[in-house]
């Protein structure tokens, strides 16, 4: 039996990113009035992962093909305090699953793939926001290390977040909060 509410927190937040999990399955990408189908899962590590809807100031260019889609299964936003507020861009440290295996997102943005190492940097391109939650973006890659999962990835869109917004109210310059949040990466090729 559960004897402290933090426990119960931890067991009510297992529930609830559960049900996340199994809403996102069941979500498909829309491109105007045609259906994207979300890459196959490949290898025992891997997960298949559904594409969400995009909006249209985040969606790649035209001719763009999503090469993998993965949902965070662990991470948080860490935010730095300055002039008494958390306030500027956050670090992400994130664990994900998806298509092509365990991947490692962590500042720069950067993600590596557990599988074969293979690494990309971007930045962001464009953004749109949600209520309540950090907004879905579209990153664009500027940088390539090693062959394999990300060698031909030229785009990443951030999707379906939830949480993630920097902590309210005064802190102590210097102080940092990760707060915890989820989402669904989708990476993309560069129409050729």
């Amino acid at each position: 039996m559960l004897s402290t509410s933090r426990s119960r927190i931890r067991a009510l937040a297992v529930v609830g990113m559960a049900g996340v999990l199994a809403a996102i399955g069941g979500v498909t990408f829309q491109a105007s009035a045609t259906e994207v189908a979300a890459p196959a899962a490949v290898g025992a590590d891997a997960r298949r992962v559904a594409i969400p809807g995009i909006a249209p100031a985040i969606r790649p260019p035209a001719g763009s093909r999503p090469v993998g889609a993965y949902v965070v299964t662990s991470g948080t936003q860490t935010y730095t305090c300055a002039g008494g507020v958390f306030t500027g861009g956050s670090v992400p440290e994130a664990r994900l699953i998806g298509t092509g295996g365990r991947v490692h997102h962590f500042k720069g943005p950067s993600w590596q793939s557990e599988r074969d190492n293979s690494l990309i940097t971007a930045k962001k391109t464009a953004e749109s926001p949600r209520a309540g939650t950090i907004p879905e973006l579209l990153l664009t890659v500027d940088t390539h290390t090693g062959a394999g999962t990300f060698a031909d990835v030229a785009y990443v869109n951030r999707l379906l977040t939830s949480g993630g917004v920097a902590p309210a109210g005064p802190c102590t310059d210097g102080a940092t909060a990760a707060v915890p949040y989820g989402a669904v990466y989708v990476f993309w090729t560069a129409q050729k």
